[in-house]
């Protein structure tokens, strides 16, 4: 597998050419990563614009992942997300049809500040009864019947699969459904990059998505911020030469090489032993879940490299949990009151294994915690996405903001999953949501 972004960074570092270029640091050793750190350079190609060293990248990517075309991203999928979402406009514009996205409501905040952007109308699926607001179980026949039901058709279905808490939706099934109503299936794969590796790839394009984001940093030996835009072969035809438009859209004019390098280098990490070591790691995992389970965890979810502990069925809350392996010398992915969420890649090794095995079996089993979170709520939208996020807006306490209208998410990162969106009008029992998770002050619109 050749890595023509590192080959020519490489060359170029090597060079000792004079820098009369950005970045400031000039190539001079502060970090120790400033040589490799270039801008669009002669023969660096450009990210927006590539026809060089990048696309030849891209296209070792995509080949990689049997995508019809893939697309680099240095600003995570959080930048793909605005592209498929700018591409799905496109799509409906040529064919006439007003834009309208039915979308899983456990989508990520950036999912609603592109449609903000972009003028989008949201149709939401909501989780089912005793599901957390950060996942949301959509079958066919769920989505057969909403499309029946529905007066306007759709431009796309988007759906966050494997969600933060590490369950997957049947995406089979699902575009079947989608292609069938003439609908397009819009994938947020942040978290399984990986899952094309498998002996028996489940990745959203190789299930029939017609678009993807990956992350690639979450689950690959990638730099944060690197990620991929994979589309089908058919989307990718009727979208030439406008993706890197879309992504230039939103996309930073100064995009990372450093970023670049390592998504280069992963091409040749993804095409060496990567499956065979994938799988050898997954088995090893599996048989851990088991004995976890075992020692009286509750795991959920059925994502392979993802451990999520529902944490008061063992009697501790996520948080409490989580301090407990921070103790011990263990960082989790996330935490909130229900869950604590691990994210592992072969790259651990057995000594990690050993390492979370040890500090969970230590942590005595006490009575569950028979609380349970808030129902997600099915909120009045007294004004669009975007007419919210561009209004005047104050930021209030909690307890003033009953029958406002929110003007901002209000969640960070992790998971950056609103609990209410903007434009709603906010209720007694969504407020009380919020302070369950931790929120206490939102920003609404001034009226």
């Amino acid at each position: 597998m050749k890595t023509p972004i590192v080959d020519f960074v490489r060359a170029y570092a090597r060079s000792n050419t004079l820098r009369l270029h950005m970045p400031g640091h000039k190539g001079v050793l502060r970090l120790g990563m400033e040589s490799y750190d270039i801008t669009e350079i002669k023969g660096a190609d450009s990210l927006f614009e590539a026809n060089g060293i990048i696309a030849e990248s891209e296209a070792n990517a995509s080949s990689l992942f049997g995508s019809g075309a893939t697309f680099y991203s240095t600003e995570g999928s959080s930048l793909c997300i605005r592209g498929m979402l700018c591409l799905a406009l496109l799509e409906a514009k040529k064919r006439g049809e007003t834009p309208l996205i039915l979308a899983g409501r456990n989508a990520h905040k950036t999912f609603l500040s592109a449609c903000g952007m972009l003028g989008l109308d949201v149709k939401w699926i909501y989780p089912s009864r005793g599901e957390s607001y950060l996942s949301c179980s959509i079958n066919a026949e769920k989505l057969e019947a909403m499309l029946i039901g529905m007066d306007m058709k759709p431009t796309a279905l988007y759906v966050t699969s494997p969600d933060y808490l590490g369950q997957r939706c049947d995406l089979a099934a699902l575009a079947e459904v989608c292609h069938r109503h003439g609908i397009l299936l819009l994938v947020d794969n942040a978290h399984g990059a990986y899952l094309h590796f498998l002996p028996e790839p489940i990745h959203p394009m190789d299930l029939g998505a017609d678009m993807c984001c990956d992350s690639a940093h979450k689950t690959l030996p990638v730099l944060t911020g690197g990620a991929y835009l994979h589309l089908s072969a058919a989307l990718a035809e009727t979208f030439r030469g406008q993706v890197r438009g879309a992504l230039s859209m939103f996309g930073s004019t100064s995009p990372s090489y450093l970023i670049l390098v390592s998504l280069d280098q992963c091409n040749r990490y993804l095409a060496e032993g990567y499956r065979e070591q994938l799988a050898g790691y997954i088995a090893k995992l599996e048989n851990f879940k088991a004995e976890l389970a075992a020692a009286g965890y509750h795991l959920i979810g059925n994502e392979p490299l993802k451990i999520t502990i529902d944490s008061k069925a063992y009697g501790y809350y996520g948080d409490e949990l989580a301090e407990l392996l921070r103790n011990g010398g263990i960082e989790c992915e996330f935490s909130d009151g229900d869950y604590t969420v691990m994210m592992l890649t072969p790259d651990l090794g057995d000594e990690a294994l050993e390492k979370i095995r040890k500090c969970l079996k230590a942590i005595p089993q006490r009575s569950a915690i028979c609380e349970t979170a808030p129902r997600t709520c099915m909120l009045e939208a007294a004004l669009s996405v975007r007419d919210a996020m561009l209004a005047a807006r104050e930021r209030i306490s909690l307890d003033l903001a009953v029958g406002r209208i929110l003007a901002a998410a209000n969640v960070g990162c992790p998971p950056a999953v609103p609990i209410a969106v903007c434009g709603e009008r906010l209720t007694e029992e969504v407020i009380n949501a919020m302070r369950y998770y931790g929120i206490d002050e939102v920003d609404v619109v001034i009226e």
